[in-house]
């Protein structure tokens, strides 16, 4: 039956709809996101509840990574460009490193990490994102890419790590930080210099962001190749530590230092002694038998020394393994950052994008002879398909047409 209802509570109705839809279209920023510190062996918040650290990396983004492409051979930042600029030439190759940096992370990638359950991101980057060196096609970008991702990161209550995977001069001597063979920053004041300076202006720009967990200094510092030059080396980059602690210290003296170890951060040997009170120290291991064995020399670190351990990046390997690891990991209360988060046609990562069709030509040249101008000439594949591919791979990797592997999620122990 119908029943009269007074203009001004049509009115009232009205306007109570309107601000429940726009309610629902503002993202809900928690107001409760505080910095995080250590405290004894944990991190814990403004109210001293203790914060596990559960995520993943957002690897190959703003650090290209040859086996992340199917190239393996070309398995550098700076050997990836070379190599696109063969296929494509400097106009397409600036246009497709732009469309990867806003295509391969977006805001719906966080929206879905969230809701799956992480509560942090650790951001691998290239020190060239804060200079004039020209790097993915562009120059100095970096706070521009960070502000975006903290700004999604904040919406999401997510806590975001920034990791510098590839230091001025390199870290490693290997491909994973884009270095020439030998690690010379720990050989290069230059280079030391450069490194501190940018992680000082990084520490300014965010010193008073809390949405920032903190800062892990170098990636996986020192290989295994040059176990005769260690303890020298070591001693380097314990100094190099302390320097860069001291220099954040003047301007920003409330996030969380994460170090790692050398070694491909496995060797804790490096710290000779505790030089600040607000540290994480870091392990990285991959492919291994799961025990308590696996992971005790890190356990006796952090009980003598009252303080956290984390590891920064593992995974890659069967939901089993996945799921044993990350199990002993929390009995054993150690934050965790599982390597990667997405990656073309691969099962052991959280997401997965299809190869595109013609990807094959570019994986098959990534394999062929291309040590002389005339072999890059005889060798290259069509580039009509070969942008083809590229644009492809850009359309694939966006989130919508991403598909998560539901065992490695659920191995997780996430949703």
């Amino acid at each position: 039956m119908f029943r009269y209802i007074p203009f001004a509570i049509i009115i009232a109705m009205f306007f109570v709809s309107c601000k429940s839809e726009m309610d629902q279209e503002k993202p809900v920023v928690n107001q409760q996101i505080s910095f995080l510190k250590t405290s004894g062996m944990q991190l814990v918040d403004d109210k001293n509840n203790t914060v596990i650290l559960k995520g993943t990396n957002l690897g190959n983004w703003l650090v290209p990574e040859g086996y992340m492409f199917k190239m393996d051979q070309v398995n550098s930042p700076r050997k990836i460009d070379e190599f696109l600029y063969e296929l494509i030439g400097p106009d397409s190759l600036k246009s497709f490193w732009n469309g990867f940096l806003n295509n391969y992370i977006t805001h719906e990638d966080i929206k879905y990490l969230k809701r799956i359950g992480c509560n942090h991101l650790r951001i691998p980057f290239h020190y060239k994102l804060f200079t004039d060196e020209p790097y993915m096609g562009n120059r100095n970008i970096g706070f521009a890419y960070f502000d975006k991702l903290i700004e999604w990161c904040k919406a999401e209550e997510m806590y975001v790590l920034f990791d510098m995977h590839c230091a001025p001069g390199g870290q490693t001597g290997d491909n994973i930080d884009d270095s020439y063979g030998y690690p010379y920053l720990f050989k290069s004041r230059s280079s030391q210099d450069l490194m501190t300076d940018i992680w000082v202006r990084i520490a300014q720009k965010y010193a008073e962001e809390p949405i920032v967990v903190g800062y892990d200094i170098v990636n996986e510092p020192i290989a295994h190749y040059f176990e005769e030059e260690l303890e020298e080396l070591n001693h380097e980059l314990f100094l190099l530590y302390s320097r860069i602690i001291r220099e954040i210290r003047l301007v920003d003296k409330k996030h969380t230092i994460f170090l790692n170890g050398s070694v491909w951060s496995g060797n804790f040997d490096v710290f000779e002694e505790i030089v600040d009170d607000n540290v994480v120290y870091e392990f990285h291991k991959y492919w291994f038998d799961v025990n308590q064995e696996s992971i005790q020399t890190y356990v006796d670190f952090r009980n003598k020394h009252q303080v956290p351990v984390y590891i920064g990046e593992t995974g890659e390997n069967s939901d089993v393994w996945v799921m044993e690891f990350r199990k002993l990991l929390d009995e054993n209360e150690i934050g965790w950052c599982f390597w990667p988060y997405k990656k073309m046609n691969n099962t052991s990562g959280i997401m997965n994008f299809n190869e595109p069709e013609t990807y094959h030509l570019i994986s098959q040249y990534a394999k062929s002879d291309r040590s002389t101008y005339k072999a890059v000439r005889e060798n290259l594949p069509d580039k009509v398909l070969a942008q083809k591919a590229l644009n492809e791979f850009l359309e694939q990797s966006l989130y919508q047409n991403c598909y998560p592997n539901k065992g490695y999620v659920q191995a997780l122990g996430f949703d």
